[in-house]
């Protein structure tokens, strides 16, 4: 398998050593990622385009390689293609016939050349002579220059032709890496999830900074949806999660601070904390998902007063977009189940928040709270690789796994119903229930309590963190299958 990947087009504006720090970036993240799916997979970049050959050719890695270049950040789009050594007009004719005879069969097309190097010829005698032929000797029902339903796309590149099977979308985006790093405040909600994913995609390296207010379960679920976008976007580089437990600082606010500031309160300590991580870690900036005036606490006043506390440049990519917007995105991006099912803790509620909160009434309202506190969350916190949150998870608590299913046991299958449908999980004399991770919290309590039951995912990071979350609400007929 071949393809050409295109660069995104605010790559290709930069100057020369940018463009090419980018592009080498890009090559280098593409290589490491493909090298999981297939280690012979060779990634060359150029000035124009990177070039990307998979020895294997079965659908399954053609998926997976699909997959992961639509993924990275720094692709616009990306051809599937065959390579042939550049013929005679008629020669290329005969191939793009071969290729493309059934597709335009019915409809209008168009006849698109890309070329570099030298030659005797235009793109556009190319064009004519290709789509002319087509015409004449394929059952298309004719040429459309503008808006065609078929776009037939050749390249020609020095003495070789490649001939376009399918073009897909990309990211977009910078590539990761070609940016700083950034500390992302993730909830594991529609908007922390969304804002982590676009300064992700604009190149930076996002680790994940999660304040526990008190719930295991919250915490479970915010290392899913951090290690998914990760692991789907980001994965080229290792980044860091990091959970400061936020309980006694939840306790110190709800005695020391009237109720009306407690919103804008608790939101200063978070920046006073992830400051303070970050610097740590040599990072120059916060991200946030806060949107002007979505919440009582993300008035413009409020959030002026809640960056006074750092000097870390703070990110909101969402600061003007709409919620149902956001929504949306969190479901392109794969996100949005996670979030639907997030289970949360709420830290504090005001009675009538403020939303024009003041400096020197927030100020005299700190001056009750114990700073103490907030230095002991600071140390206490946990700093673990984002691919290892699994791992810590079973360390806390043991979940025996299987690779072989036991007489009686139940196999549950717990991935989105998409990849489920797509890859069905068959096992011969064993049953297996379809409950997607997003519904095992509420349906898992109308199963037979004397069942074994064992949860299944690919990779059983999933598996093993919702085993986890079981676990502590004090279910003990829980294995992992991993085959």
């Amino acid at each position: 398998m071949k393809f050409i990947v295109k660069l995104f087009p605010e790559i290709t504006i930069k100057s020369k050593p940018v463009r090419k720090r980018f592009i080498q970036r890009l090559q280098s993240n593409l290589q490491i990622v493909l090298r999981r799916i297939e280690e012979k997979s060779t990634v060359r970049g150029q000035w124009d385009k990177i070039l990307v050959e998979v020895p294997i050719e079965n659908e399954s890695t053609k998926k997976a390689i699909v997959d992961a270049l639509g993924s990275t950040p720094g692709v616009a789009h990306f051809m599937e293609v065959n390579e042939y050594p550049l013929g005679s007009f008629q020669e290329v004719f005969e191939l793009t016939k071969k290729a493309y005879a059934e597709k335009i069969a019915g409809k209008r097309f168009v006849v698109r050349v890309k070329r570099a190097g030298k030659h005797e010829f235009k793109s556009g005698d190319l064009e004519r002579f290709v789509g002319g032929g087509l015409l004449q000797h394929t059952d298309a029902s004719g040429v459309d220059l503008h808006n065609p339903e078929v776009k037939v796309q050749l390249e020609v590149r020095d003495q070789k032709l490649y001939i376009v099977e399918n073009r897909y979308e990309g990211l977009g985006g910078f590539p990761m890496g070609s940016q700083e790093a950034v500390l992302s405040l993730i909830s594991g909600g529609f908007d922390s999830t969304v804002s982590s994913y676009m300064t992700l995609k604009r190149g930076c390296k996002t680790h994940y900074c999660f304040f526990n207010l008190g719930g295991a379960a919250h915490e479970t679920g915010v290392k899913q949806v951090s290690h998914y976008i990760w692991q789907r976007f980001g994965s080229s580089h290792r980044v860091q999660f990091i959970t400061v437990p936020f309980e006694a600082v939840v306790a110190e606010i709800l005695t020391s601070v009237h109720h009306s500031q407690m919103g804008v309160v608790l939101k200063r300590m978070m920046l006073r904390a992830a400051s303070q991580v970050a610097e740590r870690m040599g990072i120059y900036a916060l991200v946030t998902g806060e949107s002007i005036a979505q919440v009582s606490s993300q008035t413009l006043p409020n959030l002026a007063v809640i960056d006074s506390v750092t000097d870390k440049l703070v990110l909101r990519p969402l600061i003007t977009a709409d919620k149902q917007v956001i929504i949306d995105l969190s479901k392109q991006i794969g996100t949005h189940d996670f979030a639907k099912s997030m289970p949360e803790y709420c830290g504090v509620i005001s009675d009538r928040p403020t939303t024009h909160a003041r400096a020197d009434r927030i100020k005299k309202e700190e001056s009750a709270f114990d700073f103490s506190v907030l230095d002991q969350a600071i140390a206490d916190a946990r700093v673990m690789r984002i691919d290892k949150v699994a791992e810590e998870a079973i360390a806390e608590i043991e979940v025996e796994t299987q690779q072989q299913i036991k007489s009686g046991e139940i196999i549950i299958d717990i991935r989105h119903p998409d990849e489920e449908e797509e890859s069905p999980l068959e096992l011969d004399g064993v049953r297996v229930l379809k409950i997607p991770f997003y519904s095992l919290e509420t349906e898992f309590a109308n199963l037979e309590a004397d069942q074994e039951y064992l949860l299944y995912c690919p990779k059983g990071v999933m598996s093993q963190l919702h085993a986890l979350y079981l676990k502590e609400r004090g279910y003990s007929n829980i294995k992992i299958y991993r085959p």
